[in-house]
C-alpha cells in the first residue's frame, strides 16, 4: 500500500513542478465544539500510551496534511480531525507533508461529524481518502448522535465494516476495535477489553493497592 502511494506521488507530480517548502505549519481552524476536542485527545492520549514502546507510527489530530504541491494556491483541504501514520518516525511536526514524508498518507483516518461538516466528511473526504489519499481504514463518529460508521479499502474501493456483537468495528491497520463507551469513541483490545489512559490506569492501580490496604499516597 504504500509503495505504490509513493510510486503514484512521483508519477503524478511534473518534473517541473517547484515543490513549496516542506516545514509548512498547518493552517486548520478551531475544532468545532469542547466535545470535538475532548475525543480528539482521548484518542491521541491513548494511542500514544499504548503504543509508548513505540517509535514507528505518527498520530495527531486537526493537523492539515499537505498533499499537493498546488495546495495552497489552489485547492481547500480541511485536515482530518484524527489520522494514523504507520513505517515513520515518531516525532513533532507542524504538518503533514506528503512529499517529504516519502509519499505516506494516513493509514487511519477518523472525521468527528458535525452539522456543517457531515455531508463533506461522508461524500467530498470519503472520496478523496480512498482515490488520492488510498488510507485503508476511514471512520467517522458523531459525538452527539453517537453515529459510528467504517470502511476498509478494498480492491481500491472503501467497503462498510461490520460491527461485532458489541457494536464495536475492527481497524486492521491499528489491529484495534474502535467502540463507544460513556458517549465516547473508544479503542479495544482484540480480546475486547477497554483501552484505558494514563489516568485511568492509574486509579486502577492505586484502587488496587487500597485493596490491599497499601496508602499509595504513601509509595
Amino acid at each position: 500500500m504504500m509503495i505504490t502511494q509513493e510510486l503514484e506521488l512521483k508519477e503524478n507530480i511534473s518534473q517541473d513542478v517547484i515543490f513549496p517548502p516542506s516545514d509548512l505549519y498547518s493552517d486548520e481552524p478551531t475544532v468545532e465544539t469542547e466535545l470535538h476536542l475532548e475525543q480528539i485527545m482521548l484518542l491521541i492520549k491513548c494511542l500514544k500510551w499504548l503504543w509508548k514502546d513505540r517509535y514507528d507510527f505518527y498520530v495527531a489530530g486537526n493537523l492539515t496534511i499537505y498533499y499537493s504541491p498546488n495546495q495552497k494556491k489552489s485547492e481547500y483541504f480541511r485536515g482530518p480531525d484524527f489520522f494514523v501514520v504507520l513505517g515513520t518516525e515518531r516525532k513533532t511536526r507542524k504538518s503533514w507533508v506528503v512529499w517529504n514524508e516519502e509519499g505516506k498518507y494516513p493509514n487511519f483516518i477518523l472525521e468527528i461529524l458535525s452539522p456543517s461538516t457531515a455531508n463533506t466528511d461522508k461524500e467530498y473526504k470519503k472520496e478523496l481518502y480512498q482515490n488520492t489519499f488510498r488510507t485503508p481504514d476511514y471512520f467517522w463518529f458523531d459525538p452527539y448522535t453517537l453515529e459510528f460508521a467504517g470502511f476498509h479499502l478494498l480492491d481500491g474501493k472503501y467497503q462498510p465494516l461490520e460491527a461485532n456483537e458489541k457494536g464495536h468495528l475492527w481497524s486492521e491497520q491499528l489491529d484495534l476495535y474502535l467502540g463507544i463507551d460513556e458517549g465516547l469513541l473508544r479503542y479495544f483490545t482484540p480480546e475486547g477489553k477497554l483501552v484505558f489512559t494514563p489516568e485511568e490506569t492509574a486509579e486502577r492501580l492505586a484502587a488496587k493497592l487500597r485493596e490491599l490496604n497499601i496508602d499509595p499516597d504513601e509509595i
